[in-house]
């Protein structure tokens, strides 16, 4: 696919469902080798072209998130790259401990592809919430998390985790329509954060949908400040190459961590624990799900709820900022 100004445009019309279904019919017509599972979210995961083109390489387990993965690991112990979809919650909570001997202990070529992360769910209530995945994926050894910003970035994360030799668990957050951050071609590669905004005093790091939403905050700041804040779009969450961090830690007064996930075990404490290996740097503001469960709601009512929108990261930067925020 030619990365293409309209087709980036369309990428963030469709959604992540839409663009992760784009990249797998994609792949499938490269490779024999790819197959397409799911949990009874065949359609919601946008598997359907695939599913048109390449009957025999589908698989619908039903509501069995466990025999899915366990088959996908046999699956790929025979050569085949299966792609896995369900909830993100599911994966994390239901399926863990074949994901943790499948995936993690006997590094079976696995890709799993939460749908309807962090908070994307929301209408569905706290059961079909994903805020704990990030933490419960990036303990298990072996596993590489990814978790892309927008349309153009999951294509990008799905042809890359297709490439790795090894275990992948990709999360999706957003919804169709959502405004992107990636208008052009440009470098991805897994580890590597991406920056969006260039600026000063604050570094911003974002991972999923809410990058977004962190660019838009920086723009508030900067007409609320003089000041523009740095934004980085932290597409792996494990393995992280911190040099990116640290070098933009030198440059700034507050660092902030914005995430659709629990402010414990998830970006956060990714980059707490990188910082910590520095003398020297920087607050860490991380912004996320403030350990609770919130109610049911639609994706833009949680976003502001949980401090997630751009003017609530704004207001909690500029809080800090004056030292009115611990």
């Amino acid at each position: 696919m030619e990365y293409k100004p309209a087709t980036i445009r369309m990428l963030s019309r469709l959604g992540p469902s839409g663009a992760l279904g784009m990249a797998l019919a994609e792949l499938g017509e490269e490779r024999e080798e790819i197959l397409a599972l799911s949990a009874d979210m065949s359609d919601p995961s946008g598997l359907g072209k695939f599913r048109g083109k390449f009957p025999e390489r589908h698989y619908n387990f039903g509501i069995a998130e466990q025999n899915a993965v366990s088959a996908a690991v046999g699956m790929a112990l025979e050569g085949f790259v299966p792609f896995v979809t369900t909830y993100a919650t599911f994966f994390a909570m239901r399926a863990a401990d074949q994901i943790k001997m499948g995936l993690g202990y006997m590094r079976a070529n696995v890709k799993l592809v939460g749908i309807l992360g962090g908070l994307s769910a929301g209408l569905f209530g706290p059961t079909h919430l994903s805020i704990e995945d990030f933490a419960c994926m990036r303990a298990i050894p072996n596993l590489t998390v990814l978790s892309p910003a927008d349309g153009l970035e999951i294509l990008k994360c799905v042809r890359a985790a297709a490439e790795l030799d090894g275990p992948v668990y990709i999360r999706l957050t957003g919804e169709a329509g959502m405004p992107g951050v990636h208008f052009e071609e440009y470098d991805f590669a897994i580890g590597k954060p991406v920056q969006l905004l260039e600026g000063e005093r604050v570094a911003i790091f974002a991972t999923g949908a809410v990058c977004a939403q962190a660019v838009a905050a920086a723009k508030m700041v900067e007409e609320a400040c003089g000041f523009c804040a740095s934004v980085f779009d932290v597409h792996t969450l494990k393995p992280l190459d911190m040099q990116t961090v640290w070098t933009a830690a030198q440059k700034a007064e507050l660092l902030v961590s914005v995430e659709e996930h629990n402010v414990c075990g998830g970006l956060g404490s990714v980059l707490s624990e990188g910082l910590s290996q520095k003398g020297g740097m920087p607050p860490l503001l991380r912004l996320g799900v403030n350990d609770v469960y919130p109610h049911a709601g639609s994706y833009a009512y949680l976003l502001h709820g949980c401090g997630l929108d751009a003017e609530s990261i704004a207001h909690s930067i500029q809080n800090r900022l004056k030292g009115e925020l611990h």
